[in-house]
C-alpha cells in the first residue's frame, strides 16, 4: 500500500488543495466504483465525451448536476408494479441506482446530454477566456545601420 505525505507541499503553495486531495483519492481501493461503465474521450481540440452505459434507464430517471468543478451523473430506478412483476430466473441488467461524479477542470462546461440506445452522452466543451490564451509577443530589432549618438556635456 503506498501512501504519499503531501503536508510539506501545503506548506510551500497557495490553491493546490483540490489537486492533493484528487491524488489523496486515487489510492483508496474503497472509493472505486465500477457501475455504470463509461467512457471518456477527446472529440476535438476542446471538445470531450463522456458516454456511460445506463441500460433501463430512460431520461425521467437520470439527472445531470455540474457545480464547483464537480459533474454528478445519478440514476433513480422507479419502482415497478409490483402485480405486473415476473420472476427472474437470472437478472444481469442492474437496476441500483447509482451516483457518479467526474471531476472537471476549470473553464470545462457542460454542452449537452442526449440518450440513444442505453448511451448516455455528455457533450463538454473547454471555453478558454481571452485573457488566459497564449498571446505572441513580438521582438522589435533596432536598426543595425543608425549612427549611435553618445551625449556628453559640453564644458
Amino acid at each position: 500500500m503506498r501512501h504519499v505525505d503531501f503536508s510539506p507541499l501545503y506548506r510551500s503553495t497557495v490553491g493546490f488543495d483540490r489537486l492533493f486531495t484528487m491524488l489523496d483519492g486515487l489510492g483508496q481501493p474503497d472509493q472505486a466504483q465500477t457501475y455504470p461503465p463509461y467512457n471518456i474521450e477527446r472529440t476535438g481540440e476542446t471538445t470531450y465525451r463522456i458516454t456511460m452505459a445506463v441500460a433501463g434507464f430512460d431520461e425521467t430517471e437520470l439527472s445531470i448536476e455540474a457545480h464547483a468543478h464537480v459533474l454528478t451523473v445519478k440514476g433513480e430506478k422507479a419502482e415497478e408494479d409490483k402485480a405486473e412483476q415476473s420472476e427472474f430466473l437470472y437478472r444481469g441488467i442492474a437496476k441500483r441506482a447509482f451516483e457518479r461524479r467526474f471531476q472537471l477542470a476549470d473553464h470545462v462546461e457542460v454542452q449537452s446530454a442526449s440518450l440513444k440506445n442505453g448511451l448516455l452522452h455528455i457533450e463538454l466543451l473547454r471555453n478558454i477566456p481571452e485573457a488566459m490564451k497564449p498571446r505572441r509577443i513580438s521582438i522589435s530589432a533596432e536598426a543595425v545601420n543608425a549612427p549611435k549618438a553618445i551625449e556628453a556635456r559640453v564644458a
